[in-house]
């Protein structure tokens, strides 16, 4: 089973109308190099100064939340 993603990851296919689709799918895909940012932020970066991915916005993270 996949990590769970941080709740406060962002894309803007998240806000696209009949775009859920196509986000499930590249979820399982792998994500491709989409623009991320933290909703609590409002960058690409976390509240801890990293970078925000899916692939990196996990339970690892000390700002993670579920």
């Amino acid at each position: 089973m996949d990590e769970p993603i941080c709740r406060h990851l962002r894309t803007k296919k998240m806000y696209l109308p009949g775009h859920v689709e196509q986000l499930a799918a590249a979820e399982r895909e792998g994500w491709p190099d989409d623009f991320f940012w933290c909703n609590r932020t409002l960058t690409q970066t976390g509240t801890d100064d990293q970078p925000t991915h899916p692939k990196a916005c996990t339970k690892c993270r000390v700002c993670f939340e579920e």
